[in-house]
């Protein structure tokens, strides 16, 4: 897939406009002193405060930026770093370091931004991984329980979190990509206020597994590619008795068998309780060999080799309705000819107080 041509400067001066307007840009702004304090029954600043971060792709359109920025800005987030969203470089939101810096530069936060959200995938995150202050960075997000939400590419700076430190965080909607949307997800959107604001969420799937299932453990993953490359690295977690969840687009059957089969014989599928998958985008993919060789073809496969039960229909992965998951979380799972529920444990929530989630709902360009 070819990447869109640089923006016109004027489409980065209509940008540079809306930002200015959502308090991103102050440059050029005047200080005011307030006339009377603010009211002690607002929430503190850090609780709604969002941070973005670009480590990999870059944002081409810039009312879609704007438009995300808007909706965020809106819903009661107080932001930072928006001018990540106008960098570009070669293939990616930037060079090596300014996109490291937008990583590293969290542990200079105080107090840590309660939401850290990717602008969008692509690739770039794993140039990234080696240089990355895990020592500083992990206890920072741990104590301060603040929340990294983004899938795709982002797979590699969730996973390398956990393998290093243990940091939780969430497979779920990002800036550019999902929420500067022209016709954004209602679906999306209530999933992600829900999961993120709502402690011990579960996640029903309409989809029958037969036999009756029931196990728990460690929640974790996210798109295979990223997966199966951090293989035989120090940034894939060691996780034993887990609940792996798997998405990835536009791949052929026997591309995803193979990304899987890489994992079985680095002896990671085999130890863990459950497979689940999330959405391939695999309906317009036909074997050129054999049309009969699906997903579900694959699924049986590693199944029979591994004899770890391979569920599959979970709502989540480069899809218009996704829902929001919890990552390096506890997780109970169980089955019955209905279908299967996914419950979670404890995992870092948003307050909900003091924010308008209706307001990531807008439709439009910003005026």
């Amino acid at each position: 897939m070819s990447i869109p041509p640089l923006a016109s400067r004027r489409d980065f001066l209509r940008l540079g406009s809306a930002l200015a307007g959502l308090g991103i840009l102050q440059g050029c702004s005047t200080a005011v002193t307030p006339t009377t304090p603010p009211s002690p029954t607002l929430p503190p600043l850090r609780a709604t405060t969002l941070r973005l971060i670009a480590p990999s792709g870059p944002s081409a359109d810039p009312v879609q930026c704007a438009r995300a920025l808007d909706r965020l800005s809106r819903a009661g987030f107080a932001l930072l770093n928006g001018e990540c969203l106008s960098r570009r470089y070669q293939r990616f939101a930037g060079t090596d370091a300014e996109r490291l810096a937008d990583v590293n530069g969290l542990v200079n936060s105080r107090p840590a931004p309660k939401l850290i959200l990717a602008t969008r995938g692509g690739f770039g995150v794993m140039r990234l991984l080696p240089k990355i202050d895990y020592a500083r960075l992990c206890p920072l997000l741990k104590e301060s329980g603040s929340l990294l939400i983004g899938y795709s590419d982002i797979t590699a700076l969730q996973l390398a979190l956990l393998a290093q430190g243990g940091v939780p965080s969430f497979a779920g909607p990002m800036a550019y990509s999902d929420f500067g949307s022209a016709n954004p997800s209602s679906y999306t959107l209530e999933q992600f206020r829900s999961v993120t604001t709502v402690p011990g969420w579960q996640l029903q799937v309409n989809r029958p597994f037969s036999p009756t299932l029931k196990t728990e453990g460690l929640f974790w993953g996210g798109n295979l590619s990223v997966v199966a490359a951090l293989a035989g690295t120090p940034y894939l977690p060691d996780v034993k008795g887990g609940i792996l969840f798997l998405e990835d687009t536009g791949e052929q059957p026997y591309r995803i068998e193979r990304m899987l089969q890489q994992l079985f014989l680095a002896g990671v599928l085999q130890q863990q309780k459950a497979i689940v998958f999330g959405d391939f985008k695999t309906d317009k993919l036909v074997d050129y060999y054999d049309p009969n060789y699906t997903l579900g073809t694959v699924a049986a496969q590693i199944e029979q080799e591994t004899g770890v039960p391979v569920l599959q229909g979970v709502p989540f992965g480069h899809i218009h309705d996704k829902t929001t998951l919890p990552l390096g979380v506890m997780a109970q799972l169980d089955s019955d000819i209905q279908g299967y529920t996914i419950r979670f444990g404890d995992y870092p929530t948003l307050p909900a107080d003091g924010l308008q989630f209706e307001q990531l709902q807008m439709n439009g360009t910003p005026q």
